[in-house]
């Protein structure tokens, strides 16, 4: 930064943890890969000009998964370094399912449903695994 101009703040993106209930009541999530960055992550993208949090959310779900989705519960947003150096804010919510049924799309190859504990073993970042294990309680209120 250079004297004199203006701080810049952080990344704006916002996600969603897409889950269900299993018959025998464990619940599942959606992990999508992205081949860009050989990584296994949540949905989520950067927000657009003059789009709200949670209309990037569903519009990131919608974009890397093909699914509609509802907002659910706001889950712990995530604040982190991204590969460039900036400090990117991500604010997540629990969603499900509307129309469709998950399906990779854009950035994203590979599209899994798996229990929270498969998930969080199989998440590259730890600052996603802690949004993952806030789900259970967020849903169940």
């Amino acid at each position: 930064m250079t004297p004199g101009s203006p701080a810049r703040g952080p990344v704006l993106a916002a996600g969603g943890v897409l889950w269900r209930r299993r018959a025998d009541g464990e619940v599942e999530v959606v992990l999508v890969h992205r081949p860009r960055y050989d990584d296994w992550s949540l949905p989520k993208g950067k927000l657009d000009p003059g789009e709200t949090d949670e209309q990037a959310a569903l519009r990131e779900v919608r974009e890397e998964t093909t699914v509609r989705a509802d907002l659910g519960p706001e889950l712990p947003p995530t604040i982190y370094l991204d590969k460039s150096g900036k400090h990117k804010r991500v604010r997540y919510w629990a969603m499900t399912i509307v129309e469709g049924a998950p399906a990779p799309a854009n950035e994203v190859d590979a599209v899994v449903w798996l229990p929270i504990s498969a998930a969080v073993d199989r998440l590259t970042y730890p600052h996603d695994v802690d949004v993952l294990v806030a789900l259970p309680n967020a849903i169940e209120t």
